[in-house]
């Protein structure tokens, strides 16, 4: 059995390893990097085998520089026959350690554990991670330090898609899928973090694993920071996106704004729009008049909760019904909104929260991707009363104004309905709740982002 070695190895919060990830697994290598996107940690960790003699001679004493970073395929992919299990997991183990030693706050006061939750929505996944981690005093071990190990508690990420059907896919690139939940348990438990990794949806392997790094770099984050995507009081979370914060101040700063104006024989259409924080107040603020009470509420809701301005003026053949109307006031907001938001450089880029309109309750989790998707198992079709209308719009435009504003504002979104209104009516002004709530954090400046893109890739634009 080959021995592994890892060398260099850092989580550095808020700032870039000078080392680079190389594990000798390429796919691996990917989701590792994750971390540093959207957990904003520079994360660094070299492999090497026991018989790897060149290349320990070069690096193990941490000259771990470009001239030994691997580029080619077989380089890269230098242990995709080797025992992955215990490399994938010495991996965890090492970087669960390095995370250890990050600082967190303390807990709210009364309660021993902080708590972060996030949902990371890809095109074809929605991977949910939980994060707690036990902060009492209480809990001493020898040598006076408070640690505990942590826990893999939930993980029902596999099958890994659906093809095959039965048992989806065995290996992603070079990475065997089994040892995933190898690595997330062995960083829970040499951290000290409780890891619960559940796939709400998953259709496609790569973006299963995928999303749930990136669920557990947004949570860790916000661990981190002692914010939670389901806590929008706490002093830490007003401290970092509250309407106090520099991430608000700057986000006013950027005064961005997009406009459309257009005509056709079906209807004629005005939309503007500013992320300005509603500065007149929402009465002032937010204008919609498109003939169609049910879009007139389902817009200034979402408006409000966004803290943006709007303006929304449709005169539409509503003679003939409610179709183009409705398409096309979705349509022009959802493009007047990816022209206000440009190439999103420097923005949070992420977020789920949670919307509740009478016995509704819907969580809308986005990403401001330009990969525009929408997937959700809104009740609908299937609505208990079979409702035809909600208030007067058609239920089935609904879904239609859903898609067209989400495929125009390039955007990927994930709607999970968590409790079924009494009428489709609530469903929809839940949603539209949860929809500007999101937005609004999405679409926030984090300042520790220096203007760069939330993304392992370095750009949203291709």
């Amino acid at each position: 059995m080959t021995n592994f070695i890892l060398t260099n190895v850092a989580c550095i919060d808020a700032a870039k390893s000078p080392h680079t990830i190389s594990t000798g697994i390429g796919f691996f290598d990917h989701m590792i990097d994750q971390l540093n996107s959207h957990a904003q940690i520079g994360v660094s960790v070299t492999v090497y085998a026991s018989n790897d003699n060149e290349n320990m001679k070069q690096n193990i004493h941490g000259d771990d520089d470009d001239r030994h970073t691997p580029t080619t395929y077989e380089a890269v992919n230098r242990y995709k026959s080797e025992d992955q299990s215990e490399l994938i997991g010495m991996v965890g183990t090492a970087l669960g350690g390095e995370l250890k030693k990050l600082n967190y706050p303390a807990a709210a006061e009364g309660c021993n554990e902080l708590i972060s939750r996030f949902c990371c929505p890809l095109d074809e996944a929605l991977v949910e991670c939980i994060l707690t981690k036990n902060t009492s005093s209480s809990i001493m071990m020898e040598g006076g330090e408070g640690v505990v190990d942590g826990k893999l508690v939930h993980f029902t990420l596999p099958p890994y898609g659906k093809y095959p059907a039965t048992k989806g896919r065995s290996k992603i690139g070079c990475m065997e899928t089994q040892h995933v939940e190898t690595f997330f348990a062995n960083l829970a438990k040499s951290s000290g973090i409780n890891i619960s990794l559940v796939k709400v949806r998953g259709y496609n392997g790569h973006h299963v694993v995928e999303s749930a790094f990136k669920a557990f770099s947004r949570a860790l984050r916000n661990l981190i920071d002692g914010t939670n995507t389901n806590n929008y009081t706490s002093i830490e979370y007003n401290g970092i996106w509250g309407l106090e914060s520099q991430s608000y101040t700057s986000s006013l700063e950027l005064c961005r704004e997009g406009k459309l104006e257009r005509s056709t024989k079906e209807t004629s259409i005005l939309v503007h729009i500013l992320f300005n924080g509603l500065a007149k107040g929402p009465e002032d603020s937010i204008v919609v008049n498109t003939g169609i009470d049910t879009i007139d509420q389902f817009v200034s809701i979402l408006a409000r909760e966004a803290r943006m301005s709007v303006e929304v003026k449709c005169n539409g053949d509503l003679y003939v019904d409610d179709h183009h109307t409705s398409e096309d006031v979705s349509i022009a907001l959802g493009q007047v909104l990816n022209t206000a938001l440009g190439t999103k450089a420097g923005l949070n880029r992420m977020w789920c929260a949670i919307g509740k309109f009478g016995d509704a309750e819907v969580e809308v989790t986005m990403d401001l991707s330009n990969r525009p998707c929408l997937v959700h198992n809104l009740s609908l079709s299937s609505n208990p009363n079979e409702e035809e209308y909600a208030g007067d719009v058609s239920v089935e435009m609904l879904d239609h104004v859903l898609e067209s504003l989400v495929m125009n504002s390039m955007s990927t979104v994930h709607i999970v309905e968590k409790s079924v209104g009494k009428s489709v009516l609530e469903t929809a002004l839940a949603t539209a709740m949860a929809f500007g709530r999101a937005l609004r954090m999405c679409a926030a400046v984090d300042p520790r982002r220096a203007g760069q893109i939330a993304s392992s890739k370095g750009t949203l634009s291709v």
